[in-house]
Order: structure tokens, then sequence, then C-alpha cells
């Protein structure tokens, strides 16, 4: 609708000028208040499309999902084609007050019905075409003939030739910027549908390596139970009890397998447990130092700094999955730099923004090129280049984005962005 109502602003201005240029300049004698008024009844009504449309587009992003497909399908066909077929009526009034079927503009009943071949559904196209083929025809036997001056010296042959050129040019123009509008949009759609794919690819890439990881996750459980219990018996022997350094690797042993059975539970938790399922009411601070503390427990206190830009503690749900893609970023900064790294969380327009930046070589060309697609990776190991890659559609699932970029001075930095809205917990506290 909004494409035909921007197509009736260039042809209503045609219209005018046309009708202004033929009765002032050139002479010939026009009814011009009753043609200038169709004229500004078509004004008038592009108007009210104009705003029924921004209304209707307001309303539809309110709404959502809220009308089906063919609901919008069949209001937009009928809309179409009430206005396509005021067009023609219009038209066909210009026509009869300036000389029917003999006024050269009658080829602009084609330009209308191209509309209406592109826009409308199959039996709207043939009606549009059979009422402008019955106009054509009412239009020879009814129309209100032109009376020439005597100052125009061409003959009447000569003055069609020109009024047929004029025509041409104007459904030319009007065809070409029609056209290319539709073909700007079926590139757009192109693309969408091509985005459309590639996410309904890398989602199904990501479902399969959930139930990988579920699987493997169930048959490591049993192995590490076993191992829980060897380390554990082995501290009580006597023997090795008087051995200081054994006893040592043996609690780094049990230290390792206790974190093995954790990752092994939460991924178990993650795959059995809807998110949003008997969440957890933090606070972004909290919820914040909580990930900090976890991650320096496991690297050490000095690796990680940490800056609280944040002006408001707002109550949220605590998100598993956002806490492992801060620790996903965090351990891939530590292992690329290997000196400290910063951690900074604030707040943007609504939106909860977490800036993480190392000092490390940076990120290569080709893996900012790539970003975010699978196994992009110049670490050299079989099956890496999955971190940013399950970062990148977890954000997405949860409504934000990742950008990734190198410091002019050194290092890299990823900068998660995410609605605060997506995480923030809407009941009360206790």
């Amino acid at each position: 609708m909004r494409l035909l109502i921007n197509m009736r602003w260039l042809a209503l201005t045609g219209q005018g000028a046309t009708v202004i240029l033929v009765h002032f300049a050139l002479g010939i004698a026009l009814p011009v208040i009753a043609m200038l008024a169709i004229i500004g009844a078509l004004f008038t009504l592009n108007l009210i499309s104009l705003a029924r449309t921004e209304r209707s587009e307001e309303g539809s992003d309110d709404r959502g999902e809220g009308i089906s497909d063919s609901g919008r399908e069949e209001i937009g066909n009928s809309q179409l084609f009430a206005a396509l077929l005021l067009d023609v009526l219009a038209l066909t009034g210009l026509l009869y007050f300036s000389g029917g079927a003999t006024n050269p503009f009658i080829s602009l009943y084609l330009l209308q019905i191209v509309l209406g071949a592109v826009l409308l559904r199959s039996w709207s196209s043939w009606i549009i075409v059979g009422i402008n083929s019955i106009c054509f025809l009412l239009l020879v036997q009814f129309h209100i003939p032109l009376n020439l001056p005597e100052k125009l010296h061409l003959g009447p042959f000569d003055l069609y030739i020109l009024g047929t050129f004029a025509s041409f040019a104007l459904i030319a123009v009007l065809l070409v910027l029609y056209v290319t509008r539709i073909n700007a949009n079926l590139r757009a759609g192109d693309a969408k549908l091509a985005a459309m794919r590639q996410h309904a690819a890398e989602e199904d890439h990501i479902f399969r390596m959930g139930l990988l990881a579920s699987g493997a996750a169930h048959e490591l459980g049993t192995p590490l139970a076993s191992l829980a219990v060897i380390v554990n018996d082995w501290t009580h022997y006597e023997k090795l009890k008087g051995d200081p350094v054994i006893m040592e690797e043996l609690d780094d042993m049990r230290i390792a397998v206790d974190r093995c059975k954790l990752i092994v539970g939460n991924i178990l938790l993650s795959a059995g447990q809807a998110r949003g399922e008997n969440p957890v009411i933090t606070t972004v601070f909290a919820f914040l130092e909580e990930v900090v503390s976890d991650w320096r427990a496991r690297h050490g206190g000095d690796a990680l700094t940490f800056e609280n830009l944040l002006t408001e503690d707002e109550n949220i749900v605590s998100d598993s999955a956002l806490k492992q893609v801060i620790g996903n970023i965090l351990d891939n900064a530590r292992e690329a730099s290997g000196t400290q790294i910063c951690l900074a969380a604030m707040l943007d327009n609504g939106n909860l923004i977490i800036r993480v930046q190392d000092n490390g070589p940076g990120f290569d060309p080709d893996v900012l090129a790539n970003f975010g697609k699978p196994y992009v990776s110049t670490k050299g190991k079989l099956g890496g280049g999955l971190g940013l890659f399950l970062v990148v559609n977890a954000m997405r699932k949860m409504g934000g984005n990742v950008s990734v970029a190198n410091e002019p001075s050194g290092g890299a930095v990823v900068t998660l962005s995410l609605p605060l809205i997506a995480i923030l917990y809407r009941g009360t506290t206790a």
C-alpha cells in the first residue's frame, strides 16, 4: 500500500501540472475546476490512506503475531483493489473532461493494469483489466471534445503525436521508478531469507551439538563418579598420607574431578530444564559479582579487573546462559593474552553492555571477517572456533548481539549488548 501511495503522489503531481499547463500555457479550454476537484479528491484520499497505513504498521508492531498471515493478505488485497479502482475512476473522469479516447494520455490505463497485475491477486487483476476496458470503450462515445485554439498551428495528428510522446515519457518514468522499487524490495527480501536460512542452519548445528554434549555428559557421569571414589580412597591410605607431595597432587585431582562433575551436572541441568523455570532472582550487581568471583576462583584473583559502571541495581532473573557466555568470553581473553584482562559493565539506552578487553595480539583479520561462523579459529585445535559461534547464537536467542574489534593500542575487545528487559524480573521480591 505504501508503494501505491508513493506512486499516486507522482501521478497527482503530473496530472495537476498537465492540467494547468494545457489550460493556461497552451490556451486549450478545459473544465479546470472539475478536473482539479478530481485531483483534490485523490489527494485527500492519499492522505487518508497514508495515515491508515502508518497506524496499521504501528499496530502490527505492537500486536506482534496477533493477526494471521492470511488475514493480513486478505485485508491488503481488498484495500489495494479499492485504491486502484478509485484511481481508474479518477483517470476516467479526467479523460472524460479532456477529449476521452482521443486524448493520448488514455494509455495511462496500461499503468493501472500493470500495477494491478503486480500488486493484486489474479482474480482482482482481471477485474481491473475488465473495468479499464469498459472505461476505454465508454470514453469513445461519451466525452467532452477538446476545443483547440487557433494559435496552435500544428495539425491534429502532430498534436496527437506530441501528446503521445508526453504520455509515453510519463509512463516510462513511473514504470522505472516502480520496477526499481520492486527490485529493491525483492533484493531485501532475498537477503532476509538468506539470513533466516543461515540462522536456521546455525540453530540446527547448535541443536546437534547440544544432543552430543548431553549424551557425552551422561556417558561421563559414571567414570567421573568412579574417579571421585578412587581419589577419595587414596587420600585415606596410610602410605600416601606420609608423602605431602602426593597428598597435594591428590587434592588437585579431587578439585579437578569435582570441577568436571559440576560441568557435567550443569550440562544435564541445562538440557533438561527450560529457561525461566524455577528462576533464581538476583540483582545486576550480585549477578556480575558472582560471575567475576567464580571466574577468579578458577584463574586467580589478579587475573581479572572488574569495573562496574552501572548506576542502578535492578532485580533480574539469574540467567545461566548469560553467565556461560560471559565466562566463555573471559576464558578466550585469558587464553589469548595470558595477562590481566578487564571486564566493564554499563547501561546504555536500556541495554546492558558488558565489555571484555585483553592485552593480547588481537583478532586475526580472517576471524574478524568471518565473525560468528563456526570453526573459524587461529588456534589450530581440532573443533576449535566454536566459542564465539556459540556466544553469538546464545546472545541472539536472548535478543542481544555481540561485536568484536581490535584496539589501536593493542589487544582485542568483545562487547556484549543485551536489552535489560530480557532478563528483568517483573514480579515482587519477598
